[in-house]
């Protein structure tokens, strides 16, 4: 009985909806990632598990540039335990509203799209999570991340996380420049 109840559970967080460019825009505001990321910024965030449960929550400190060609993003995290983890990404532009990018732990090139007042950012990641006994283990997860311009100097970001094809929880970020 156990089964069928996590297996149900599992067909119906399979089930939730997400953001989609079908949708319509919200908004007439326009992102364009590479002013928005140009500078300072702080993040404040948190993963929550499949359940509802909050599981983690961070602030990270960003510093972006923006040399014309390709958007670069040092990310700081500290987390709630104290914990710190910085990420370097490296953005190139390869249209007027595409980008591809890396960053250390990501398994080949994060691809993402820009419409109206989102953007939309796919990637895979070895990510590093705190394990039971106070050390860190790596977890293979999807993001599909989900960005929306709230004014000239705020972002919301959604990111859907999978493991082995199931959703396994949300991570809520909010961006503000500095």
């Amino acid at each position: 009985m156990r089964y069928l109840v996590i297996f149900a559970f599992v067909i119906l967080a399979a089930c939730t909806g997400k953001p989609s460019f079908d949708d319509p825009s919200l908004s007439d505001r326009k992102l364009n990632l590479e002013e928005f990321f140009d500078g300072e910024l702080v993040a404040y965030g948190q993963f929550q598990d499949v359940l509802g449960t909050v599981r983690r929550s961070f602030v990270v400190t960003i510093d972006g540039d923006w040399n014309g060609d390709r958007l670069r993003l040092v990310e700081d995290f500290v987390y709630e335990d104290g914990s710190t983890e910085q990420r370097i990404w490296t953005l190139t532009k390869t249209g007027p509203d595409s980008w591809t990018g890396t960053a250390p732990g990501v398994i080949g090139a994060a691809t993402g799209i820009e419409q109206d007042n989102r953007f939309n950012w796919k990637y895979e990641i070895d990510l590093p999570v705190p394990a039971a006994d106070g050390t860190d283990e790596t977890l293979r997860v999807i993001f599909d991340d989900w960005m929306w311009l709230l004014s000239e100097d705020r972002l919301l970001n959604l990111a859907y996380v999978k493991r082995y094809g199931l959703d396994i929880g949300v991570v809520t970020i909010s961006f503000e420049k500095w």
